[in-house]
């Protein structure tokens, strides 16, 4: 059964979908791990350049891009860089997080708002918060995503929230049946209402499991544990085994995909010439074929949701 949306959500969400319903969103809302990749992006000017030139490349090929506050979602903007026809998503948090390894929390970026990506005009904002259903922190980023979600609804702007899993064990790492139990946990637990888009792990450590049935009913429990359309995140992966995340997922209900690294990781370290000619060709090459696959295989976010407007809702909004 669908569940009712308001005006300002929905006409973000149609901003950053197909008409059918599918996301693929550009991920490019990277700060900390781009630095470190290419020490030339230590300097803001040059991170701002290669985010805006990827941007501007790739964008037209997907239906919204992810951006971050600091060095690329005004640039872009004021850069012409984002077609019309594209969303643009804008993360609120700060990179990285606060408290221990085994217990982390997360926090808005100072001087950033969820009123102020508003005003800018983003059709979303992203969420990213590290979660485990049973860290010592997991109350307080619960009622963390509690607030932003209370501030989005103020504001009537479509929420993703971008959860990441980690190891209770001081620089330990999550087994596979352990990953799978924690993401779907929390699908279950942090996708409350409010929550409109879960930009999810893929479930399974595919290093670990290369079972392609357990792959599938990973990302069904995930469908059916998340009362929201989810959208299934590259994490750096190589792009031939994303390609593979994403259309299991997408079988299995999810509603397209926010591919980052798998797309564009090789230009970070190029020059201007050879970056170039990879966005032009190999890289948009690789959005083309998620484009369809998301497209034939996903489920429609709008299988989700419906809105209503009668002749008073202005009254009352």
């Amino acid at each position: 059964m669908s569940k009712f949306i308001t005006i300002g959500k929905l006409r973000g969400l149609q901003q950053c979908a197909t008409q059918p319903g599918m996301l693929t969103c550009l991920a490019l809302d990277h700060r900390q791990n781009l630095r470190k990749a290419n020490p030339s992006f230590i300097n803001d000017i040059e991170l701002s350049k290669f985010k805006l030139e990827v941007t501007k490349t790739l964008s037209p090929h997907s239906t919204a891009v992810l951006l971050d506050p600091e060095v690329s979602a005004a640039q872009a903007i004021a850069a012409g860089a984002i077609p019309n026809q594209v969303g643009l998503v804008v993360a609120v948090e700060s990179t990285g997080y606060t408290g221990s390894t085994n217990a982390r929390n997360s926090q808005i970026l100072n001087g950033w708002s969820i009123e102020k990506a508003k005003r800018m005009g983003a059709s979303m904002v992203k969420l990213l918060i590290y979660y485990h259903p049973e860290s010592s922190t997991a109350h307080e980023i619960e009622d963390f995503v509690h607030q932003v979600v209370k501030e989005c609804n103020r504001y009537d702007i479509a929420l993703m929230l971008e959860p990441l899993s980690y190891s209770l064990q001081p620089g330990g790492s999550l087994s596979s049946a352990e990953k799978r139990s924690v993401v779907i946990k929390t699908a279950r637990q942090l996708v409350i209402p409010g929550v409109d888009i879960l930009k999810a792990e893929f479930p399974i450590d595919i290093k670990e499991n290369s079972d392609a049935k357990d792959w599938s009913s990973s990302c069904s429990e995930v469908s059916s544990a998340s009362s929201a359309p989810w959208i299934v995140l590259s994490a750096a992966q190589d792009f031939e085994t994303y390609l593979q995340q994403v259309q299991i997922a997408c079988q299995a209900g999810a509603s397209g995909c926010a591919v980052g690294r798998a797309v564009w990781q090789e230009a970070v370290t190029m020059d201007k010439s050879s970056r170039s000619e990879f966005l032009q060709t190999t890289a948009k090459e690789r959005l083309s074929r998620l484009n369809k696959l998301c497209s034939d295989l996903g489920k429609p976010v709008w299988d989700f949701y419906h809105s209503e407007a009668p002749f008073t809702w202005f009254k009352d909004y």
